[in-house]
């Protein structure tokens, strides 16, 4: 049976699948108040209207996008050879520079972007949102992980 270095930080893959989740929607909660504090400056119906954007275009990223890649990775996990696996492998190591941009440009967007808040808030509800959903993906897996 092949070791694991002892630097690294290794746990079962059910790990794995709750880590993802927990950061899938903690991100995604993030991003939704971000979009709910700019639409409390918003005193009309018109923030119906901003948030049935937002919503509608959070089904549009998760059936094109996050719901697949959410279902791509949990089996990227399952695959794993090894039953104890580096606790930062519940995304692939590609995907961590694309992360820091997204990051980066998260933190442009709230500090430097021209787009109104009210705007932008349809975006980060859409973004959070369909993150928030997609991340059941991973905590169905621990359910059927445990049960089994």
């Amino acid at each position: 049976m092949e070791q694991t270095p002892k630097w690294t930080p290794a746990t079962k893959k059910i790990w794995l699948h709750l880590t993802a989740g927990i950061m899938w929607s903690g991100v995604g909660i993030m991003l939704v108040a971000f979009a709910a504090n700019w639409l409390g400056i918003v005193h009309s119906w018109t923030v119906l209207l901003l948030i049935l954007a937002g919503l509608l275009l959070a089904a549009g990223i998760y059936f094109l996008g996050f719901s697949k890649l959410a279902s791509r990775n949990v089996q990227r996990i399952l695959n794993i050879p090894k039953e104890r696996v580096c606790l930062f492998a519940f995304q692939k190591w590609t995907s961590y520079p694309l992360v820091l941009v997204m990051i980066a440009m998260g933190i442009y967007l709230r500090l430097y972007s021209p787009i109104p808040k009210p705007y932008l808030a349809i975006l980060y509800i859409g973004l959070g949102a369909s993150l928030f959903v997609s991340s059941f993906q991973y905590y169905f897996q621990v359910f059927r992980t445990t049960r089994t």
